[in-house]
């Protein structure tokens, strides 16, 4: 091999190894560009995660609800599952790519918000009531145990009653007991749980558990502190007084809506019936009001022995003197007096109530509602 040749071969086993070289410190970076791009990814799909609602899907794309009622076009990640609309998904807070599915039911998920039971509550165990209890089985229990009377008279029955009064009198209690005499499903919600913080969710909610009811049919509505959300409408331009006024409009709809109820009858309670709008109470929908009075001293007695049929009394507690010292008592109170008196046994290493600890636990009762009223005076003091 002469000195040319030689120089040739050199220079190529110089290019070659420059090449090789270089093609090594290009796979080098290369790689550490994957990794940092695989990190990047990972930290897309760590928590936290934005909880959002999906709208219409488009192939790979897909609109998405943010909870501040919101809406953006947005990615779907190519491992995430198939999506329908109306999941539930979990979406990068920066891009608002959709991330993975969440594992719960697409409907009724409701049921996390409300009370859904089947009660055990009967009318024995109410006392006192015995003209609201006949008028709630006429309106309610009725309807929904002989359908085909109405239809061979010819008349529609009530979609709904109210019932008012004082706090404790035993609005709740009827609502269960009606529940259990008709087997119906029991749906129980707070007025004020159904208003909420974003525009729309509160109208979902409504529109969702009166779905859930359909569902279980035949079933209860049963909506305390009514006066939260269906008091009267005023001009206010808060957003919050029209998100009210929206989910008040919902419950309207559903009411007295294209939706028939069938099998499903609504009972509002409410302390308050004097500040209710009047399209929640007009006839149609709960057309049926139901005033529940503190007990007088009759009603009381029966109460009174409800509570005691399964306490363990001493021979001098007379029941019905007992009641006339609770004058203006409610239904809640008389239960108060009793497992007050309980207490007052116990303390006393008794087993059996006596009628001085039925008498001391009245006066602490009193006392306790008396306190209250003071308490109340002294915020203008």
């Amino acid at each position: 091999m002469n000195t040319k040749e030689k120089n040739i071969l050199d220079s190529v086993i110089y290019s070659y190894t420059a090449d090789s070289s270089q093609l090594s410190d290009e796979n080098k970076i290369l790689k550490e560009t994957v990794n940092k791009l695989k990190e990047e990814l990972d930290k897309f799909k760590a928590t936290p995660l934005m909880v959002c609602e999906v709208g219409q899907i488009f192939g790979k794309e897909a609109v998405l609800k943010l909870p501040n009622g919101n809406q953006f076009y947005v990615d779907i990640s190519h491992d995430c599952e198939k999506l329908r609309s109306g999941d539930m998904v979990l979406a990068d807070q920066k891009n608002l790519t959709i991330i993975r599915k969440i594992p719960v039911a697409r409907k009724f998920d409701i049921e996390n918000f409300v009370i859904v039971e089947k009660p055990k509550t009967s009318w024995q165990d109410i006392g006192g009531l015995s003209a609201q209890i006949q008028e709630i089985k006429e309106v309610v229990e009725l309807p929904l145990k002989k359908p085909e009377l109405f239809k061979k008279v010819g008349i529609t029955p009530p979609k709904g009653i109210l019932l008012y009064g004082d706090p404790g009198t035993g609005k709740t209690l009827l609502a269960k007991a009606v529940a259990s005499s008709t087997n119906s499903t029991f749906i129980q919600v707070v007025g004020s749980e159904l208003v909420q913080k974003f525009i729309g969710e509160g109208a979902k909610m409504v529109k969702e558990i009166f779905e859930l009811a359909r569902k279980k049919a035949p079933s209860i509505i049963f909506i305390d502190e009514l006066d939260s959300l269906a008091s009267k409408r005023i001009e206010v331009g808060t957003s919050g007084e029209r998100e009210v006024n929206r989910t008040f409009m919902q419950l309207l709809a559903e009411i007295d809506g294209f939706h028939p109820l069938d099998n499903v009858k609504v009972i509002g309670a409410t302390n308050r019936k004097d500040i209710l709008d009047p399209a929640i109470i007009r006839p149609g929908r709960l057309d049926r009001l139901i005033r529940i009075p503190l007990p007088k001293t009759e009603a009381r007695l029966d109460i009174l022995k409800i509570h005691c049929s399964r306490m363990s009394l001493d021979k001098d507690v007379d029941l019905k003197n007992l009641s006339v010292l609770m004058e203006d008592f409610s239904g809640a109170e008389i239960k108060a007096v009793c497992t007050e008196a309980g207490y007052f046994a116990i303390r006393g290493s008794r087993t059996k109530v006596t009628r001085s600890d039925m008498a001391k636990a009245i006066e602490k009762v009193k006392a306790e509602e008396a306190a209250e009223g003071q308490d109340y005076l002294n915020m203008f003091g």
